[in-house]
Parts: C-alpha cells; sequence; structure tokens
C-alpha cells in the first residue's frame, strides 16, 4: 500500500522570506557603507576598464548579433555597446571579473561581491532609460549603491558560516542569489516576487568549482561571475512578467537545494542582514592576486628590497636551500599549487607563482601572468623551492570576526647558512583597518585604469563626480552610464 504525497503548497523557506524581507523593507542608515561602496563603485568600473586592453574578454563582449543596438538598452561602460540587460549584465560582469582585481569577502566561502555590478547596473541602466521614454522619473546612483550594499550584505552573511566549496560548488552562487533578489527590486518587484524570483535562482543546477582548481583551471572562471549575476537579471525579469515562483526551494525533501546539492544541511548564520560586508570588504588595491595570496606577495615584494639582488639569476636560486611561505588552511586548499601551470587563470590562483613574481620583480601586474612572462626559467626554480606551512594562529584570526586578517610570511634560506629576515603582514593593504592608507591608493588605480579609455578632460569629469558622494547619488543612473560609455 503506497503513502500518499502530500500536495499542500507549503509557506516559503524562512531563508528566503528574509532575504525579502530585507531587500524589500530594510532601510540602509551606515554613511561608511554608502562611502564604501562608491569606492567600490569606482573600483569594480575601473577593473573592468582595465580588463578591456586584454582581447580573451572583450572578444566575450558585444551583443550575440553584431551591430545589434537595443532602444533604451543598458550602456556597457567603457565601449560602445547598448544591449538588453540580461546580456549587458553579463558583458559588464565579465569585465569586472576577468583580472581577478575586484573586491574579496573571505569567510567559510569565498567571493567577490562587487560582480553583483553587473547586474545592478544594467537593470538600473534600463529602467532608467525606459522611465525617461515613458516621462517618468530615472533611477538615481543612490539606488545603485543601495543595491550594491545590500548585494554585498547577502552575499556575505550567506558566506561567513556556509562553505559551498565544500560541497563541490562554486561561490557565484552566491553572486546569483544576491543579484535575483536586489535586481527583482530594482525592476520594480514586490516582495512576493523577490522570493518568487530567489527561489528560482536556487532551483538552478549551480556552477561546479571545476574550473577553479588544478587540473582544470581555465579562463571560465573569469566570466562565471559574470553568467550568474546576467542569470540573475533573466530570472528577475521572468518574475515580473509572471513566472512562479517555489516555496520550499530549499528544504524540499529530496528534490530541494539542501537535500541534493548542501549534503542534507540547512544554512547556519552568525549575524542578521544589515551593511557589515560592505564595511568590512576587503579591496584588492596594489596588484591583483587571488585575495589569500595578497600578504604573501607584499612579504615577497619587502624581501626583494632585502635580498632580491641574490635571486636574479638561475645559478642564484641554485643556492637557495628553501623558501618557507607560512600561511593559513584556506590558502594551502585553494591556492597552494606545484607543476606546470597552463594559462593566466591558473597562474592567478597559484600562491608560489605569484610569491616568485614579487621576489624576482618587487612589483606584480596582469601581463605576469600571461604566457611570455611565465616562460621566464626563474620563476619555476623559485617555485620549486617553496613550501607552504599552516600555522594554527593564521588560520584562527582568518575566521574570528572582529579579526578577519589574511596572514602570510616568506622567509628564504639559504645554502650558506644564511636567511633572509621573515617577513609577515597580517592585513593587505585593501583591509578595513588600512582603509586610511588604502583609498588614495584605489584613487590611483582608478586613475590609471580611466586613462586607459578615455581622454584627459573625460577622465577628470568621471572622477570628479565619483569622488563627490552627494553629487553621484542624485545622479541620474543613465547620465552616470552615459558618461563612462564610448
Amino acid at each position: 500500500m503506497s503513502a500518499h504525497i502530500s500536495n499542500v503548497r507549503p509557506d516559503p523557506d524562512q531563508v528566503i522570506v528574509d532575504i525579502a524581507n530585507y531587500v524589500a523593507d530594510f532601510e540602509i542608515d551606515s554613511a561608511e557603507a554608502y562611502d564604501t561602496a562608491r569606492n567600490c563603485l569606482m573600483d569594480t568600473l575601473g577593473c573592468g576598464f582595465e580588463a578591456l586592453d586584454y582581447p580573451a574578454c572583450t572578444k566575450l563582449l558585444g551583443p550575440v548579433i553584431a551591430g545589434t543596438v537595443v532602444p533604451n538598452g543598458a550602456k556597457v561602460p567603457g565601449t560602445a555597446y547598448q544591449l538588453d540587460p540580461i546580456l549587458a549584465a553579463f558583458n559588464i560582469g565579465a569585465m569586472i571579473r576577468w583580472l581577478d582585481f575586484n573586491d574579496t569577502w573571505l569567510a567559510a566561502e569565498w567571493g567577490h561581491p562587487s560582480d553583483n555590478l553587473g547586474g545592478i547596473l544594467a537593470s538600473a541602466d534600463y529602467i532608467s532609460r525606459k522611465n525617461v521614454a515613458e516621462g517618468k522619473a530615472p533611477l538615481t546612483m543612490k539606488q545603485v549603491l543601495t543595491a550594491m550594499i545590500k548585494a554585498h550584505e547577502i552575499q556575505g552573511v550567506l558566506a561567513l558560516e556556509n562553505s559551498f566549496n565544500r560541497v563541490g560548488l562554486d561561490h557565484v552562487i552566491l553572486v546569483k542569489i544576491a543579484s535575483t533578489a536586489v535586481v527583482t527590486k530594482l525592476l520594480g518587484g514586490n516582495k512576493q516576487d523577490i522570493i518568487n524570483a530567489v527561489s528560482n535562482a536556487f532551483v538552478d543546477g549551480q556552477s561546479l568549482r571545476t574550473y577553479r582548481h588544478s587540473p582544470n583551471t581555465g579562463s571560465r572562471k573569469s566570466w562565471a561571475a559574470g553568467d550568474a549575476t546576467s542569470r540573475a537579471v533573466r530570472l528577475a525579469w521572468m518574475t515580473l512578467q509572471g513566472e512562479m515562483g517555489y516555496p520550499s526551494a530549499l528544504t524540499a525533501k529530496t528534490w530541494g537545494f539542501y537535500d541534493v546539492l548542501f549534503k542534507g544541511n540547512a544554512f547556519k548564520f552568525q549575524r542578521p542582514y544589515g551593511s557589515y560586508v560592505m564595511e568590512q570588504v576587503l579591496f584588492k588595491i596594489s596588484f591583483p592576486a587571488e585575495f589569500h595570496a595578497q600578504t604573501a606577495v607584499e612579504s615577497a615584494f619587502q624581501l626583494n628590497h632585502e635580498v632580491g639582488q641574490r635571486l636574479q639569476s638561475l645559478d642564484d636560486i641554485a643556492n637557495i636551500d628553501k623558501i618557507v611561505i607560512t600561511t593559513h588552511e584556506s590558502a594551502i586548499r585553494i591556492i597552494d599549487k606545484s607543476g606546470p601551470m597552463h594559462n593566466p587563470a591558473d597562474r592567478d590562483h597559484c600562491l608560489q607563482y605569484m610569491a616568485a613574481v614579487g621576489l624576482l620583480k618587487g612589483s606584480l601586474t596582469a601581463q605576469d601572468y600571461e604566457d611570455a612572462a611565465a616562460a621566464d626559467p626563474r620563476i619555476d626554480a623559485l617555485r620549486d623551492k617553496m613550501h607552504c606551512v599552516e600555522k594554527a594562529e593564521y588560520t584562527r584570526d582568518y575566521l574570528d570576526p572582529e579579526k578577519r586578517s589574511i596572514a602570510n610570511a616568506i622567509q628564504i634560506f639559504f645554502k650558506d647558512g644564511s636567511q633572509s629576515s621573515n617577513i609577515a603582514v597580517e592585513y593587505p593593504i585593501g583591509h578595513r583597518r588600512r582603509r586610511e592608507q588604502g583609498i588614495p591608493e584605489l584613487v590611483k588605480k582608478f586613475k590609471v585604469n580611466l586613462a586607459r579609455r578615455f581622454n584627459t578632460a573625460k577622465q577628470a569629469e568621471i572622477l570628479d563626480l565619483c569622488q563627490d558622494q552627494p553629487r553621484l547619488e542624485n545622479t541620474p543612473v543613465h547620465q552616470f552610464v552615459d558618461l563612462l560609455a564610448l
């Protein structure tokens, strides 16, 4: 005798309801969050402008059918493209992430919350242009900054206690969830619409981390977040056409996200949604390196000044006994790599490769990951000397919500018995604890990236607007994006 299956539709999962309540109702009152969001906007756009120098990125951009222009469509900053908001979100998202140089969040799960700007800016630009065409008020950049703060918060709070990488899922799932929620609101959705859209985002099959790890590391990791934020815009748009949601997308027995993809475990939460993540977010300011390696590269730069003259030839490197990199567990799990490096995406996720370049040159740029630079035999010779060792204190402080350090240390031991200083850096320059030092460097980085795309007058106009918080917040979104378009 078979048991009856209940067809009573349950209430929506509380996790999804909490996201919807936050996006629909919560008022952001943190001046620090808005100021940080403004700096984040500058930095994120600048990362996209730099990526436009790389054909591997630009070959993926533009309309599907060459020459297509969408009336009232969203414009792609730094280009002449005007696309539907779904495709524009992919374009912007891919640019932002391509060089692994935008902001970072580190917890049980890792990620880059500014990846959400792809969907946010494309959707807000489209709605702003559409409103103006219909005689309505445009959206303002204050609404973009608010959406950024909330997307950062959703992605970051979900990441604090829930490790998606440990079940083989890529962190871009959190971009999809956060973008879906805030984009649904930007497009005019209500609380129930947000619930429906987010449930669809969880029901989607999710990206595997295959493309982030040896032996398969590849360029998909540079466009995966663009794909996720673009998918979010599509799900939000479908919801607003009346497409239904799935109330127990997470908790449904056998068929729900928890049972299928999370080993039957429910999400855990450390704190309610507010503005914590934007206030605490980590900026990549000085060099494009996977964030767990940022302090290691900074240590390498200091060692270059101390002993760099003893590392410049293969004979010099042969006189090294060992190089010890003292680090934290997450760095060992993600970017401790031996063996051949196959492409730039592989190299910028190898702790030893990044440290080796820093030791040799005292600098690290995106060009250092390209094949021509990687052909330098000294890099692999140094890598072969490196040993990564976990320090329990570094791992504890990495997970401590009051510290959130990302510590690394490097020391070189020579065969003649001499040794370098043990250079340790706990907090990278992009950390909240180094904001006073970091923000001027962030602005310098933005200036360099503006110069890649715009003439001197336009550079000054963009920079002046981006550094004037009240004026930026009151600027219509489409006018801001017009300023950035070619």
